[in-house]
């Protein structure tokens, strides 16, 4: 939790969620190491080529296709792996976490209103929301690169706020990065950094979501 003491905190009245590395697994490695037999050059090819610097833009709206037709014109022998990025996007996800899946019921059923605020292409965030179910199940959704502004940048969380009439001081951010979790807390509101579900689970019932979130089996 934020570094406020539990007795300072007002209750919560709605709860954020990030969705990459809470809800769903979302690393490039998932579809890279069926590209590459070696993983020092696959690790080499993520840092020096397809990096993180490169892959930013696409979470603030920038075509993740029209990035890739610019590399591989300068990288041509990497063309085709360079232009996975942008057709095999799917397959960077290794898995949905169903713990973190069942947190986000749980927070449902007990009324509190549920929101995400996802750093995520404009073009892959509705290919998601068809192919995983809970997706829909939020109150409000705000996607980067639908917005052109991205986490930790304040003006993402503010444009959260401002949109489904949230009080930051009232409303919950659940995050696994703690640069985002800062960037929410200098606006007023609780954070909470994700490591687990089960460690989640326990955080949000501390934080006073009832006595005991419902569970499913």
């Amino acid at each position: 939790m934020s570094s406020h003491t539990p007795g300072q905190l007002p209750p919560i009245e709605a709860v954020v969620f990030d969705v990459g590395g809470v809800l769903l697994d979302w690393n490039p490695r998932h579809l890279y190491r069926k590209l590459f037999a070696d993983e020092s050059e696959m690790e080499m090819f993520l840092t020096e080529i397809c990096s993180p610097a490169w892959h930013a833009p696409h979470d603030r709206g920038v075509s993740t296709a029209a990035s890739c037709e610019e590399l591989a014109s300068r990288y041509p022998e990497y063309s085709e792996l360079i232009w996975a990025w942008s057709r095999r996007s799917e397959e960077m996800i290794g898995g949905v976490d169903t713990g973190t899946v069942e947190v986000l019921r749980a927070v449902k059923e007990t009324g509190l209103p549920c929101y995400a605020l996802t750093n995520m292409e404009a073009e892959t965030y509705p290919l998601r929301l068809r192919r995983f179910p809970f997706l829909r199940w939020f109150d409000g959704t705000v996607v980067s690169g639908q917005e052109g502004v991205a986490k930790p940048d304040p003006a993402i969380f503010t444009r959260l706020l401002d949109r489904f009439g949230l009080m930051a001081k009232t409303t919950l951010m659940i995050d696994d990065t703690q640069e985002n979790l800062y960037a929410a807390s200098k606006l007023g509101m609780q954070t909470i950094q994700f490591r687990s579900s089960r460690e989640l689970r326990t955080q949000l019932e501390s934080a006073g979501l009832g006595r005991s979130l419902p569970q499913h089996q």
